[in-house]
């Protein structure tokens, strides 16, 4: 859709016609006071200009008729091509490989077989890590199983790592907290492991434990206890596969034991961990969740009860995955959702968002009507019409309190199947009887919680996944299976993981006879490495612009090129609200965790959509095999360019597993070189034109840092990282069993080839002639040589050509491609000094060999900015060389403007498919080549995009990472904390009610952590990237649209219009545009943007009306026969002293120093 001009009207597209000419300085016709109307000027325009062109005494130049423009295009691209075929030596290298085909062989990637290859080998490597997990599993059973409980056990009965307990040393306030705990730490040595990234010890595993939970209560010192004989099958694992990572057993206690042992990585705040909340848990934990959440905001919800209730609800909603739907919404009278979406949603990341920030919005006021509340959810979850879980369905209800039992509800609803479990949420401190919440609970196969204050939010909005896993704990060994998660990255430092998961059950008996144990013990989970499953893929085979990618059945990406998300910072948890949005309403000390979400990177993300693709993803998510030829558009590597390709796509799935795996080649990807250097005097030859002595006969060479050699140290300078490389060729061969064979031999050939490049073409061209800074040839063996070697100073491209963007576009693009430097507009302009600047110019080197063609390689050359600005006046102007003199046009003659007398008056530019500018004949705009054109003349960028002759592609990046707002008050007063009003004072039942009660236990928070209570200003003031959050950037791209034809249009802006033309140059990526110069200031447009921009993504309102397609897990545990519901939740009511609540308030208000208080912390609720 064009883009409408602010105040200049729009330009008029057309069909190529002969220009008009237009007197140099004269007046434009326009609206006048005895001109027709406007728009039938604008008709008769053509018509009325007529007379000018031959009206005598009128001035001596006018616009270039078209002919004149389609010459000048004409001499650009005979120019261009001229230089490219004698510099370029594309010819040359051709015949170069031809000559020297008996060192190499030409391979066919077969499709087919490559992608069945590589899932057979992903299989295997995950096979092998189900093996360990079921080991663990049944010893796990095993060893609770056996355990005897203890109710007598001491701290100083068990002795075990805490991984958390040297940063607890290092900090004084928990040092404080623990003082006179018995427990006996253990103190280890250890040793730094590459394949952890980490110092670990594998002679013990560690232990870590939520800082809101009681190390020294009975259930954990016995959780402690029993698990510490995982520590041997940990070991044993291990021996029978070096190759395992992290093995973690997760307790439904919230204890954490992990093999091997490690120090915890403690954020710099609270640590906030716990294994019950991570993805992989979760996903291990129980089936795929249907739920309605619905919250009372009758006008009985006090402030800080519904302070409460909207962070229980984020924390609820953080206990859902991808593979869970959820739907949130408020009643009194009458039930409505707090959002815009109207049915259960994905619990994706950006759906949970929208939920988050929704939550905050709700109001207290009306009646309590429960019923208005379930029938709601009710019908949410009796939807067959939309896309959802299918598995538990559940409603959960946070209330302060009722009387009404909405019996006639759930008769309509829900009896006698009850497929649908309701839990309950007594939420704050009140007098209310608390039996009808109860009673819904037990009725309905749920829970029945109490969240009387702010720390019992965690435990409780997590624990009704315990009630979830009775189904499948009762199903036995039918519901043991291993499930793999999506990716997401490691809390212990090793980067993007999978983890596979097997739940553990409780497989005792409370007696003979007695009904069978229906506690999920936990979760096992065991990590594999992205980059391991990386290993098991080609890659230089496959060419620069082939690779191999994986999803799940979310559509979620596993491996592909393009996932990178950012690496999370730790980060203090000041200015985020309980939700992670950064609300008024903050509970700071409920703030996330560092740890992020998983990276769900939709495969439609990951690439640019098309019906195509999601054709493809449907078929791979349905467990599929297939092929497919398709044109797509792809994003270039540096992100600036679109480009319109030809990919074959093959996929097939991966067996045992949630994944499918797909392989992406070009058609010119189908073969490629393999050098057969078994001559060693040959090997040795080539091998001496690395050495950098040799750089000043036959140019720089740069080598691609690959992995050649296992003993090869990586280095980010190319000089260095060249210098280990021949210190070690001189100690090994390319033969050598620790060296890729392959990428050697292709290396040194790809050496020997590009030094024949010199011999026979570059050495003996004055490069000067043609004002060339450089010329250069790069190849899929690895090789970047640029000649001179004085030009390697300024060469600015990546030393590895498939990460080169001139490379990949080169081999994606028939004819020459250039490729202005890369600027800003926030940057300052480019430095034309010493004829440093230069324009790259590159094309592939194709060529066939028995009917099999191959592009190995991408040769160029790098204009001289200044000189070739000038060249390009010379040849758009009506002079045939640049000695020839300037044509003059006297009075009496009629001469038409050309680009180099009339630059006064005529911008002619060159600008590049992705609309950035290459020249201009305008010499204050050269230190602007490279930036997108709208930021040097917005006018006529709007005017070439409204007339087709670009395109533009949007696009999100959820990959991002931006700095956060800073907090808006760093002031010292208490955050967080609810303040009385005076009638509050004046309310007798407000100080026996949550306030108080709440309050007393917010300022016991608070002496234990006191960084919860004030800003830290040194935190605050930290380098801006520790407080980098996940955010979505908008990305905007230019390519060419589909007029290739050569033409005139009129910019119209009333009495300033403009005249130009436009025409593609042939067998390249530019556009040569000739216009006229604006000449009145307020002749402004809309200038379009292509730079990144912060964005919330698209509209998750509309996106969740046509959701993609998805599969859930193939299993669902929800429903059990012998299931025993009676363990429902009972309440306890505890009511305070009056005259000690009026006490701790006045304590509260006034200020006074509280005294010594004891820990605080949150039991673990358990008896297993």
């Amino acid at each position: 859709m064009a883009v409408p001009a602010r105040t200049c009207g729009s330009s008029r597209p057309g069909p190529a016609r002969t220009a008009l000419p237009w007197p140099r300085r004269g007046p434009r016709p326009g609206p006048g006071a005895s001109g027709p109307p406007r728009p039938l000027l604008l008709l008769l325009q053509p018509l009325l200009l007529l007379p000018l062109l031959a009206a005598p005494g009128a001035s001596a130049y006018s616009f270039p008729q078209q002919h004149t423009m389609q010459h000048w295009a004409r001499r650009l691209e005979q120019e261009i091509d001229g230089v490219m075929r004698i510099f370029g030596g594309v010819q040359q290298l051709r015949e170069i490989y031809k000559d020297n085909r008996n060192l190499f062989e030409v391979q066919e990637n077969e499709p087919q077989k490559l992608v069945e290859k590589v899932a057979g080998d992903i299989e295997s490597l995950l096979d092998r890590k189900v093996q360990a997990l079921k080991r663990l599993a049944d010893a796990a059973e095993n060893f609770q199983k056996a355990h005897r409980w203890q109710d007598n056990i001491k701290e100083e009965d068990i002795v075990y790592y805490d991984a958390k307990a040297d940063a607890e040393l290092d900090d004084p306030e928990i040092e404080d907290m623990e003082r006179g705990s018995k427990v006996s730490t253990l103190r280890l040595d250890f040793v730094e492991d590459s394949n952890f990234k980490n110092k670990v010890n594998y002679s013990y595993t560690a232990v870590q434990i939520p800082t809101d939970i009681y190390k020294g209560s009975t259930v954990i010192l016995n959780e402690l206890n029993w698990t510490e004989a995982l520590e041997n099958v940990f070991t044993e694992n291990r021996r029978q596969d070096p190759t395992l990572l992290w093995q973690v057993f997760g307790s439904a206690t919230g204890v954490t034991r992990y093999y091997p042992a490690t120090p915890w990585r403690a954020p710099k705040k609270i640590d906030l961990y716990d294994v019950r909340r991570r993805p992989w848990y979760i996903q291990g934990a129980s089936s795929p969740k249907d739920m309605v959440i619905i919250v009372d905001v009758s006008g009985s919800v006090s402030g800080l009860t519904l302070k409460l209730m909207k962070t229980s609800v984020c924390e609820m909603l953080d206990t859902l995955s991808d593979d869970d739907y959820v739907n949130v919404a408020s009643f009194n009278e009458k039930a409505q959702p707090v959002s815009c979406f109207t049915h259960l949603v994905q619990a994706n990341v950006r759906n949970k968002k929208v939920f988050k920030e929704a939550v905050q919005g709700m109001v207290a006021k009306g009646t309590t009507g429960y019923k208005a509340g379930f029938e709601y959810a009710f019908d949410q979850l009796q939807n067959s019409n939309i896309t959802r879980a299918n598995c538990n369905k559940m409603i959960m209800m946070f209330t302060d309190g009722g009387e009404d039992r909405v019996q006639d509800v759930f008769e309509k609803y829900n009896w006698p199947n009850r497929t649908v479990r309701v839990f309950t949420f007594s939420v704050g401190q009140h007098n209310y009887d608390v039996t009808p919440l109860q009673w819904m609970a037990c009725a309905n196969k749920g829970y029945y919680f109490e969240i009387p204050s702010i720390g019992a939010i965690r435990i409780n909005t997590q624990e009704y996944l315990d009630v979830l896993g009775r189904p499948m704990v009762l199903a036995g060994k039918e519901a043991k299976q291993v499930q793999w998660t999506n990716v997401y990255e490691d809390a212990l430092g090793l980067g993007l993981v999978v983890t596979g998961t097997l739940p553990v059950f409780n497989l005792t008996q409370d007696g003979p006879g007695e009904k069978k144990n229906q506690l999920i013990l936990g979760v096992m989970g065991i990590d594999v490495a992205l980059n391991d499953i990386k290993r098991l893929t080609p890659n230089y085979t496959l060419g620069a612009n082939g690779y191999v990618f994986a999803i799940d059945l979310n559509g979620y990406v596993l491996l592909h090129p393009n996932l990178k998300p950012q690496v999370s910072h730790e980060r203090g948890l000041e200015g985020a609200g309980p939700c992670g949005v950064g609300t008024p309403d903050s509970l700071p000390f409920l703030s996330q965790s560092n740890f992020r979400e998983p990276v769900t990177l939709d495969f439609l993300d990951a690439e640019l959509e098309d019906e195509n693709k999601e054709e493809i993803r449907r078929s791979m998510i349905d467990g599929n095999r297939g092929h497919k030829q398709i044109r797509t558009l792809v994003r270039s590597l540096d992100e600036r360019y679109i480009d319109e390709v030809t990919r074959n796509y093959t996929w097939v799935p991966i067996r045992n597993t949630n994944y499918s795996l797909g392989l992406v080649l070009p058609p010119y990807g189908t073969f490629y070189l393999q050098a057969n250097l078994s001559d060693q005097i040959l090997q040795v030859k080539y091998f001496e034109f690395l050495l950098p002595s040799s750089f000043e006969s036959e140019g720089h060479v740069f080598i691609a840092p690959r992995e050649y050699c296992k003993d090869l140290n990586a280095s980010d300078n190319n000089t260095e990282f060249l210098k280990n490389f021949i210190e070690l060729m001189e100690k090994v061969t390319p033969d050598s069993k620790q060296c890729n064979n392959f990428l050697l031999h292709n290396l040194i050939l790809d050496t020997g080839i590009t030094q024949q490049l010199v011999e026979r073409v570059w050495r003996d061209q004055d490069l000067n002639t043609y004002s060339l800074l450089a010329v250069f040839a790069a190849t899929d063996g690895g090789i970047t040589r640029v000649f001179p070697n004085k030009a390697a100073e300024d060469w600015m491209e990546s030393p590895e050509p498939f990460g080169a963007s001139f490379y990949r576009r080169s081999l994606d693009n028939r004819g020459y491609v250039f490729k202005p430097p890369h600027q800003d507009a926030l940057l300052r302009p480019l430095e034309l000094e010493n004829d440093t600047v230069g324009i790259l110019v590159s094309t592939a080197v194709e060529f066939s060999l028995g009917g099999r063609t191959l592009r190995p390689a991408v040769v160029g050359v790098k204009l001289d900015l200044e000189a070739w600005a000038e060249k390009f006046k010379v040849l758009a102007s009506n002079r045939t060389h640049q000695d020839q003199p300037q044509k003059q046009c006297g009075p009496s003659s009629h001469c038409e403007m050309d680009c180099e007398v009339n630059n006064e008056d005529l911008l002619c530019v060159l600008i590049d498919d992705g609309g950035f500018l290459v020249l201009s004949n305008q010499n204050h705009q050269w230190d602007q080549v490279g930036r997108f054109f709208s930021e040097v003349d917005a006018n006529l960028m709007l005017a070439l995009y409204n007339n087709s002759f670009y395109t533009r592609k949007e696009s999100y990046d959820y990959q991002a990472a931006c700095a956060p707002q800073p907090p808006g008050n760093l002031g010292a007063a208490p955050r967080g904390v609810f303040v009385p009003t005076i009638a509050d004072f004046l309310n007798l039942a407000w100080w026996t009610s949550a306030a108080a009660w709440s309050l007393f236990q917010q300022l016991l928070y608070g002496l234990i952590y006191h960084s919860w209570f004030q800003a830290d200003p040194a935190e605050a003031e930290g380098n801006p990237e520790a407080r980098e959050s996940s955010c979505v950037m908008k990305q905007t791209q230019y390519y060419f649209g589909s007029v290739n034809a050569s033409y005139n249009a009129i910019i119209d802006c009333g009495n300033c219009s403009r005249l130009f033309h436009a025409q593609r140059l042939t067998n390249t990526n530019l556009l040569f545009v000739v216009a006229e110069k604006p000449l009145c200031s307020q002749c402004e447009a809309g200038r379009l943007l292509q730079k990144e921009t912060h964005s919330d993504g698209p509209e998750q309102c509309e996106l969740v009306q046509r959701p993609r397609y998805r599969r859930g897990p193939h299993i669902c545990f929800d429903y059990n026969a012998t299931e025993d519901t009676s363990d429902c939740g009972r309440g306890a009511s505890f009511p305070p002293s009056l005259s000690i609540l009026v006490s701790l308030q006045l304590l509260l208000l006034l200020g006074l120093p509280p005294g010594p208080q004891a820990p605080v912390h949150a039991q673990a609720s358990r008896r297993l």
